[in-house]
């Protein structure tokens, strides 16, 4: 089988991961820049060219898409569908996920948990708006940041309005977050590959951090979810059709709390924290789908 995983960067350790794999299973795997793919759009014959060739050859894509290019990323993927190639996330799926405040709704109607969470079109009334999610301390959330960047925790009600006033007057679109005080800075990362929850973790934030992004200097062990979170975990990537994602939760409460859903999870931390084979997990995926 050819396999293309779609990767600005062929060192990452996802994307090495996802070559060795394929490879151990006799598949042809490429690493292929989507910058540098040309799309040419055909009555009955869409194609890609890319470099010196046409990629006509091409049965199952894997989109390493960041969120700096998920609009020429996205129509790539979209082109490989249009030539019939098997995805193990869809181009709508990918910008469904993406779109942090459309993702949400989405989630909210699939009846999963969430941190009560309020989204305006630049209120001057900010304070009525932290009023909404009960009150300080809140998160505040860029709704294009990525890896705990553009994440803000603000203990006072003076601190929040600021910030909202500063993002406000730049014109950035934030959403204001309820903040969960008994997840100590920890939460929840479930990966899952075609329907099933093939590892997790618990990532902790450093000393006072309350990100626990690892990339922030957070670390993560091995986790077993409960029944409650796979539930979380599944629902999540049903309501976003993701073939492939990483579910984030927090344990509170009311029990788990969803997040955020990733289309392109790293594999290095879970990896790591779970001894799992998760990118043998996505090839087999690939495989089962391209038998049917």
């Amino acid at each position: 089988m050819n396999i293309v995983i779609l990767s600005r960067n062929a060192h990452l350790y996802s994307t090495q991961r996802l070559v060795e794999e394929g490879e151990k299973r006799n598949h042809r795997v490429e690493v292929i820049d989507p910058l540098k793919c040309d799309l040419i759009i055909e009555s009955e014959k869409p194609t890609i060219f890319y470099k010196d060739r046409y990629l006509d050859y091409v049965d199952a894509v894997i989109p390493r898409i960041g969120a700096s290019v998920t609009f020429f990323g996205c129509a790539v993927v979209r082109q490989f569908e249009m030539m019939n190639v098997f995805a193990t996330v869809t181009s709508d799926a990918i910008i469904r996920s993406r779109d942090k405040l459309r993702s949400f709704q989405r989630l909210s109607k699939a009846g999963i948990g969430m941190p009560k969470t309020v989204f305006t079109n630049y209120s001057r009334d900010v304070e009525e708006v932290i009023e909404h999610v009960g009150g300080t301390p809140v998160i505040i959330k860029l709704l294009e940041g990525t890896q705990g960047l553009g994440v803000v925790l603000c203990e006072t009600k003076n601190a929040a309005e600021s910030v909202l006033e500063a993002f406000n007057g730049l014109q950035a679109r934030v959403v204001v977050q309820e903040y969960i005080a008994e997840a100590k800075g920890a939460d929840l990362r479930a990966l899952v590959v075609d329907g099933k929850v093939v590892g997790a973790m618990k990532r902790q934030g450093k000393e006072g951090e309350f990100r626990s992004n690892l990339h922030r200097g957070g670390s993560a062990d091995y986790y077993e979810l409960n029944d409650h979170e796979k539930k979380v975990a599944l629902r999540a990537s049903r309501a976003l059709k993701l073939g492939v994602c990483g579910v984030d939760m927090l344990q509170s409460d009311r029990g788990p709390l969803l997040l955020e859903v990733n289309s392109t999870p790293g594999l290095e931390g879970i990896e790591g924290a779970t001894a799992a084979n998760i990118a043998g997990d996505i090839i087999t995926y690939i495989e089962r789908n391209r038998k049917r």
